[in-house]
């Protein structure tokens, strides 16, 4: 049985959350048991490191987003709660672990991400290319998506990062264009469509995502929306941006269900195959259904 508590805004009495942001609290058995999976094979899971708010309940069903190459990130985004700094971990033994993790959880559909490494000239390309292998070769049932970074226009590094054999791929966009700056201040919006694009051309189910409520409008996300198909992107992801701590970057305004619901219904008339779209969605939200 999950229990439901309400977020606490212990930073901004002044914008309270409101009663429609609820998460699950991680209990039960199946939970233990991923959480007992990770500890014991080394493991790093964005569910535990970005925060995620869903992460009892995908726990809780066997499921979790494994996060490769380590937990410190070369970038600095103002959103995200994973560390940054200078990466000392790569382990080349870590695709093997991350195979067999997910052959002992017994998942039908696995998500793979990682932390940026600006650091490694091919941007960690080879140890992606060997998870995804290996975990074909472990789980030959399994479907793969990979959420994977901002490659700096290194396009070598980025089929190679694609070739493994998943099924999709994804590449965040975060924010709207109007915002990139302040929230990615070391990314390029172009540059991520274009590596959306690139992705598309190499035959790929396509697939991105952005937070809402950092100050953008209504047309800066249908903005979005439109680049996105132009350039060949299948799956949208619309979330609650959530503050991780108080030196990140503030929530503008939280966006009632009702927003979610419409930018889902425009994001799907504009031409996005699939749009998942609510206040406590993330990128690997459902992500089975994106297949």
């Amino acid at each position: 049985m999950l229990i439901e508590l309400p977020i606490v805004d212990k930073d901004s009495q002044r914008n309270k959350k409101p009663e429609w942001l609820r998460v699950k609290l991680p209990i039960g058995d199946n939970y233990k048991k991923v959480r007992e999976l990770v500890d014991s094979n080394n493991l790093h899971t964005i569910c535990q490191s970005g925060h995620c708010p869903n992460m009892g309940e995908c726990w809780g069903e066997g499921t979790a987003t494994f996060m490769i190459l380590g937990n410190v990130c070369t970038r600095s985004c103002s959103f995200c709660a994973v560390a940054t700094g200078r990466p000392t971990e790569y382990d080349t033994d870590e695709p093997r672990r991350v195979a067999e993790a997910i052959k002992l959880m017994g998942v039908k559909h696995a998500v793979i991400t990682s932390v940026n490494r600006d650091e490694l000239k091919d941007r960690g390309a080879e140890i992606w290319y060997q998870t995804v292998k290996l975990t074909k070769e472990y789980c030959p049932e399994t479907t793969i998506e990979t959420l994977i970074p901002d490659t700096k226009a290194n396009w070598d590094a980025l089929e190679l990062m694609i070739s493994g054999g998943q099924e999709v791929v994804s590449h965040n966009m975060e924010t709207v264009k109007r915002l990139y700056r302040l929230v990615r201040p070391q990314a390029k919006y172009e540059r991520s469509l274009e590596q959306i694009k690139r992705i598309k051309e190499y035959g790929k189910r396509t697939k991105t995502g952005i937070m809402v409520g950092l100050g953008e409008t209504k047309e800066d996300v249908f903005e979005i929306m439109d680049e996105l198909v132009e350039h060949g992107c299948d799956v949208l992801t619309i979330g609650q941006y959530l503050q991780p701590t108080k030196m990140h970057i503030a929530v503008a305004e939280y966006i009632h269900p009702d927003l979610f619901a419409e930018y889902k219904e425009v994001g799907l008339a504009k031409g996005l195959n699939y749009v998942e779209s609510g206040p406590l969605v993330r990128s690997s939200y459902h992500s089975e259904r994106h297949v």
